[in-house]
This record gives structure tokens, sequence and C-alpha cells, in this order.
């Protein structure tokens, strides 16, 4: 952590207060974030190492913790099993559709899905609530933290808030898989 981490000082600490009292809440969102139902990232202040500090946080559902583990393995077998892989980048049109994939690229589609779906039936990824700390941002302190909730709602987060600057804040150790849903 750098002497001039602006995350540790107490004018851009108040900053972020007054901005979070005028939202009458204890964070603000990351205004460049896409921010969704399961995914969220903000700021709010708390104490680190005895110090008051701009807590840079990232905070997602386990579900999606889940998917992206999935995705992630996917991706390694699909780069093991098509020596010209790269990651499948969709394209927008002007319309907002998605536009096609090539042939290889579908193959390799539907190679990750059936790799994702298998790995889903056997309940191979297992993923528990967590916490990571990172003390080496330029600005504040980076939390990542994963919560075994449907939805990164505001009171899901202003729960966590208080319940982490409480320290109060009980992660369930229980390891869990996720099923795709199925949409009709």
């Amino acid at each position: 952590m750098s002497s001039n981490n602006e995350g540790f000082d107490p004018k851009i600490i108040a900053e972020y207060q007054k901005q979070m009292a005028d939202l009458d809440q204890s964070y603000v969102l990351e205004s460049e974030a896409e921010n969704t139902d399961e995914f969220a990232n903000f700021y709010f202040v708390g104490i680190h190492e005895g110090k008051q500090v701009v807590y840079d946080t990232i905070l997602f559902t386990l579900r999606l913790h889940h998917n992206s583990e999935l995705f992630e393995i996917a991706e390694h077998k699909a780069a093991k099993k098509f020596p010209d892989f790269k990651t499948i980048k969709y394209e927008e049109d002007e319309n907002g559709d998605l536009s096609n994939l090539n042939e290889n690229e579908e193959e390799i589609g539907l190679y990750m899905t059936e790799v994702i779906l298998d790995l889903e039936e056997e309940e191979a990824v297992k993923v528990n609530e967590h916490i990571e700390l990172d003390s080496n941002l330029d600005f504040g302190i980076g939390l990542e933290a994963c919560l075994n909730v449907d939805e990164i709602t505001h009171d899901v987060i202003e729960k966590f808030i208080k319940e982490f600057n409480d320290d109060t804040l009980k992660l369930d150790p229980t390891l869990y898989s996720f099923q795709t849903e199925e949409y009709e």
C-alpha cells in the first residue's frame, strides 16, 4: 500500500461520506461499472488496520461466481481441443441483436456448452461465500465479496456494509453447485 493512496485521505473520505449522506445510503455505486442484479461495484467507508479508508468493493452472487468458474473451465478445455481457439466475442448489429458466429466459433460454443452442462450435471464445481481484500490498489482497499443471495439489491449491500463494518459478517462455508435455469 503506497503512502499516497488517496483512499486513506481524510478529505477524500469526507467527500465520499457527503455523497453517501446526500444519497441517504452507506455506499456510492461506481458510475462506470456495469452493475446488474447479480453484480455491484461500489465504494463505502470503513476501517482497515485502524485507519479509515474507502473500500472499492465488488459484490456478486454465488450463482454468478459458479457460472464464471464453469465458463473458465470450459474455455480452458476448448483451448486444448481447438488449437486456433480465441475467446468468442459476440458482436451486436445496428439493431442491438447478436450477429451470427462463424462455423468455427459455433462449434467451439457448442463444445463449451456441452462441457458446462456436463460439469453442472456432475456438480464438479462447487463454490462458497468468501471475501478477499487487496491492499495493493492505487485507491483505497479492494474488497471482493461473494454472497449466497438471489440478487445484489440495495438492502443486500446495506446489510453487507453494516455487518462488515461491525465485524459481525458471517460467511457460509458450505460448498454449493448450481444448475442452469431453463428459460421458456
